[in-house]
């Protein structure tokens, strides 16, 4: 039976989930109040003035409905692309044979230490040269392609325990590897895809480089952020505005989908269940 934890613990975990609270509250307040407000202080209660001007000025000058719909188009398409090519990737080199596995599953999952920065000058060389440039295409490849490395290392480590007696038993029903693939592998490997859909879905939604470098028109809403946030002008409000609908999104997907994520995180303890 597990103990009552000590008080301390729930003491320190309460003071720790404050601190990690307050910058979300700021946030939420900036938003609130005017300009004039926001140069004194958000904390500050001497004038604590509340106005939803900042989120009408925001929806008024800037697209954050195009962004929107270009944000979920993208880290849609690509978390699908994702979620569909990583498990049939990761059951080719974990129970097919064929020449260069080892070699191909080796430079895959070495893109790990390859920084993202290495390759924009390419990309953007080869997108210039293809006419791609402002193309939904020159970020959902890279999307795909680079997520590779870590969406098939944790995939293929789930199938590291996955029962082969289920894979022979398919084998001798006459199933071939696209049958066992379909009927077999796949419907007892949602956990895992659903972590990798998750992870996938974050990173492209809040992704900032790839699309400030390779779109112009129908930017993503960490883009449109970067804009609001001007040169010479602070617009801590209109920032605020955007940061929380930017965030909203993200936040949703992971507390609906919070119960397929930690089980995905345990495929080791899971695979044998």
């Amino acid at each position: 039976m597990i103990g009552k934890a000590p008080r301390w613990i729930i003491v320190v975990v309460g003071i720790v989930a404050f601190i990690w609270i307050v910058p979300i509250i700021g946030i939420v307040v900036t938003s609130l109040r005017p300009p004039e407000g926001v140069s004194l202080g958000w904390w500050r209660f001497d004038h604590f003035d509340l106005t939803l001007s900042a989120w009408r000025r925001v929806w008024d000058k800037y697209p954050l409905a195009e962004s929107m719909w270009a944000t979920m188009k993208t880290a849609g398409i690509a978390t699908s692309l994702t979620m569909l090519l990583t498990p049939a990737a990761a059951y080719a080199f974990h129970f097919l044979t064929f020449p260069l596995r080892r070699v191909l599953l080796i430079i895959i999952i070495n893109a790990f230490v390859l920084p993202q920065q290495v390759v924009i000058i390419p990309l953007f060389t080869l997108w210039r040269d293809l006419g791609l440039i402002d193309n939904i295409l020159s970020v959902l490849i890279p999307y795909v392609g680079m997520s590779f490395a870590w969406s098939i290392f944790l995939v293929k480590n789930f199938f590291e325990d996955f029962p082969r007696e289920l894979i022979e038993a398919a084998k001798i029903d006459g199933c071939g590897p696209l049958a066992t693939f379909r009927h077999v592998v796949l419907p007892n490997s949602l956990s895992p895809i659903f972590a990798v859909g998750i992870l996938q879905f974050l990173w492209t939604w809040n992704a900032l480089l790839l699309p400030m470098l390779f779109l112009r028109n129908n930017v993503p809403l960490p883009v449109l952020l970067a804009r609001i946030s001007g040169s010479y002008e602070i617009n801590w409000d209109l920032r605020s505005v955007a940061a929380i609908i930017t965030t909203i999104v993200p936040l949703l997907v992971f507390l609906v989908f919070q119960r397929q994520f930690a089980a995905g995180s345990q495929t080791r303890a899971g695979a044998k269940e």
